[in-house]
């Protein structure tokens, strides 16, 4: 395989993990500014599956951009954790109280 296409998949799979990276930051914003709902804080217990796709799919990723293995895997397996996060960031947010107006 020629060194630019190996490069250039190698820049998707690290746009990739970051934008999974910068995704995962973001739900901890997001659950802050959650409507409370009962006042339990259970809304925080969204962060354990959240952060289990992180750890699976994206440290995994940033390591191997980091070495430079594998780019195509890499960028298809940060691809997997994309979606993984979608359907379970879908989930939540049905599940989430929603603001109350009077």
């Amino acid at each position: 395989m020629p060194l630019s296409s190996q490069l250039n998949f190698r820049m998707i799979a690290a746009f990739v993990a970051a934008a999974g990276t910068l995704f995962w930051l973001y739900t901890f914003y997001a659950i802050a500014h959650v409507p409370p709902g009962d006042g339990t804080g259970f809304q925080w217990l969204a962060v354990f599956p959240l952060g289990m796709i992180f750890a699976l799919f994206f440290l995994p990723a940033w390591l191997l951009v980091a070495i430079g293995r594998l780019p195509r895997f890499t960028m298809l397996f940060g691809l997997c954790g994309l979606i993984a996060f979608a359907i379970v960031w879908a989930q939540l947010l049905t599940e989430f109280p929603k603001i109350q107006l009077y």
